[in-house]
């Protein structure tokens, strides 16, 4: 349960940097205000064993402004902030999140693309992977203070899920899930 909602202002953070841009675009004097922002990673997970497509579920600040919900439904991700290889984050985010070690040769890489080209313009990129119980290593759920569920879709129900608007979610998750359906089924 939320509670105790108060919006502040961002002074310093370590995840966004407000800025704004000035710049002449056909000779007109142009400005735009963005947040500098990391980049990222999403897996798209497919549970083998029962045919079902794992996703994360959690409390997003700025979605509760727009609902007065604020959970969503995602892929596992997470953002690009240490020394090391994009596939070596994806694995440690599923471990995390989702609790499967998946071996780095079985994470696949399907593409990257831009998002909140509004007002971010960040790059994630997007890997595939199956699991199963052989695999799960803990009950993921995030680290520290994450509160994140684990949910498995039936594939059945993914097309319906991606398209269903009372439920909150991502465009990743939408493209991934139609990846999925067209490539992997």
């Amino acid at each position: 349960m939320i509670t105790d909602v108060t919006i502040v202002p961002c002074e310093n953070s370590d995840f966004v940097k407000p800025k704004r841009i000035k710049y002449s675009q056909t000779g007109i004097s142009k400005v735009w205000d963005m947040v500098d922002v990391h980049d990222s990673v999403a897996i798209l997970l497919y549970h083998e064993e029962h045919e079902a497509l794992v996703v994360v579920r959690q409390f997003r600040p700025p979605v509760y402004l727009k609902n007065n919900d604020g959970y969503t439904y995602e892929l596992c991700a997470g953002i690009i902030d240490k020394d090391k290889s994009l596939v070596e984050i994806a694995h440690e985010e599923i471990l995390e999140e989702c609790g499967y070690h998946v071996p780095l040769e079985k994470i696949e890489r399907i593409t990257s693309f831009y998002t909140a080209v509004g007002f971010a313009g960040s790059v994630q990129t997007l890997y595939y992977a199956s699991v199963n119980e052989m695999m799960r290593v803990n009950e993921g759920g995030g680290v520290g203070v994450e509160s994140i569920e684990v949910i498995e879709l039936p594939v059945c129900e993914a097309k319906a899920f991606s398209m269903d608007e009372t439920k909150a979610k991502t465009p990743g998750l939408m493209f991934g899930f139609g990846w999925f359906l067209e490539n992997k089924l």
